[in-house]
């Protein structure tokens, strides 16, 4: 008996317990919508925030919840590109948008061999700790720091340190942004990935002082701007700024910046090569 009686309090309380539960369940009872179920398991699930929501379940809840007006675009993941946005637009029901996929750029290309250092600061491993650390070993305290944070965050292998400054492989980069909100100067930007023609420096400092710190610096000559025929360049505080939506990548500003600041990454094109019949006048005429 004196085993049987706490064990009948305990089957008694476990019935309640029960009971109570399932009552509960019925009454707090919250319907799951397919729809959202659908648009969020066709999400990458990165939860970079570069759609402009608070991950991938904030965007499948807004698309879901804006099914009839659709104002909510099926193309904003950057990370599935325009594969991703005709699967959404097919759960959705609407017609495919075009994506513009979205590329990070690094706003700095000064390295060892044109960027001046004031210090060396081996145990520090971070650009974190290296930036809170008197702004870092680089005289110019606007540039990379080259220690990797934003290699460690990139799950796409695409960002890569180089000679102390990270390159970013425009092939393997999704534009999650991922780099660019770890990056403590923030010189890290996500741009369309149409654009080939970009400022990459940030420095607010005069040009007489830029040119002791850098070589490849922007000194706000403002020859870039006198350039441009789409008026797509303006110097503001020193430094050049595209307007990307003037921008035709024609390439002009690039080629008369003085110091290199502003770098084209359109490819160059081949010059054809020579007819046999003009290689043998010449080799004639030599």
């Amino acid at each position: 008996m004196n085993v049987l009686i706490p064990v009948g309090i305990v089957v008694v309380i476990g019935l309640v317990a029960g009971i109570i539960l399932t009552i509960a369940s019925k009454v707090m009872f919250v319907p799951v919508d397919q729809l959202v179920l659908d648009v969020r398991a066709a999400l990458p699930g990165a939860n970079c925030g570069a759609c402009g929501f608070n991950g991938c379940d904030d965007y499948a809840a807004a698309l879901a919840e804006d099914k009839d007006t659709h104002n909510v675009s099926t193309a904003a993941c950057p990370v599935g590109g325009a594969d991703l946005a005709a699967a959404l637009a097919g759960i959705m029901g609407v017609e495919a948008e075009s994506a513009d996929p979205k590329v990070a750029m690094v706003m700095c290309h000064g390295n060892s061999g044109a960027a001046k250092t004031i210090m060396e600061h081996n145990r520090i491993k971070s650009c974190k700790e290296a930036n809170q650390f008197y702004g870092g070993q680089w005289s110019c305290r606007y540039g990379c720091l080259g220690m990797g944070d934003c290699a460690d965050v990139c799950d796409y292998g695409a960002i890569c340190i180089n000679d102390g400054v990270a390159f970013i492989d425009r092939e393997k980069c999704v534009g999650c942004g991922m780099c660019a909100k770890v990056c403590p100067k923030h010189i890290i930007e996500i741009h369309s990935k149409k654009s080939v023609v970009y400022v990459a420096c940030k420095s607010g400092d005069k040009g007489a002082q830029t040119r002791k710190q850098c070589t490849v610096g922007c000194i706000g000559c403002m020859k870039c701007q006198k350039a441009c025929k789409f008026e797509a360049i303006t110097v503001e505080n020193n430094l050049a700024k595209i307007d990307y939506d003037k921008c035709k990548n024609c390439g002009l500003c690039a080629k008369d910046c003085p110091t290199g600041a502003i770098l084209n990454l359109r490819p160059k094109k081949k010059a054809p090569p020579k007819k046999a019949e003009e290689k043998t006048e010449a080799e004639a005429t030599a």
